[in-house]
């Protein structure tokens, strides 16, 4: 059965419920509040900082699931990052992670990113949506994690190239 569901640009309003469905998700960064705050602010032009983005699912109870990206100029270069990405556990695999992920593609594109860059426990079940969405791996940082301790699998998405349907 599939969920009806739509994804949106977060607002100040959803800042409280992702935060609450952040911590019922085992494998997300855990932020707070105030983390989200930032992501939901706008850029600061004049130094150049990070812009980003903060897209929640919602659904009948609310907010279901939430992701957020990060652009960042150096060099002349737009890097992007998908930074978090959560979806209620009721309602994985069906299609939320993946709308959500899609959101935050399509805005790095908009930013003039050429690639996107994650991360993700080694052991995720995450990486089978990522590998999907035409992210390859491109390194492993041993022991990045705690509790449990595991490592981190770097990934990398070119934006520039068509992904698989």
């Amino acid at each position: 059965m599939a969920a009806a569901y739509r994804i949106r640009p977060a607002v100040p309003g959803d800042i409280e419920r992702a935060a609450a469905l952040d911590r019922t998700i085992q494998n997300v960064p855990h932020w707070t509040v105030a983390d989200y705050l930032v992501a939901l602010a706008p850029a600061d032009g004049m130094t150049g900082g990070p812009r980003r983005c903060f897209f929640v699912a919602e659904a009948v109870p609310g907010v279901v699931g939430f992701a957020v990206g990060r652009a960042t100029v150096l060099d002349a270069e737009v890097l992007a990052e998908l930074e978090s990405v959560g979806v209620a556990d009721s309602l994985r695999r069906v299609g939320i992670g993946r709308a959500l992920c899609e959101a935050v593609i399509g805005w790095a594109r908009g930013q003039g990113a050429s690639e996107i860059e994650l991360e993700v426990r080694s052991r995720s079940g995450a990486i089978g949506l990522y590998k999907a969405l035409g992210f390859a791996a491109t390194g492993v940082r041993a022991k990045y994690y705690r509790d449990p301790v595991d490592d981190a699998l770097l990934m990398r998405l070119a934006l520039a190239e068509e992904r698989p349907a």
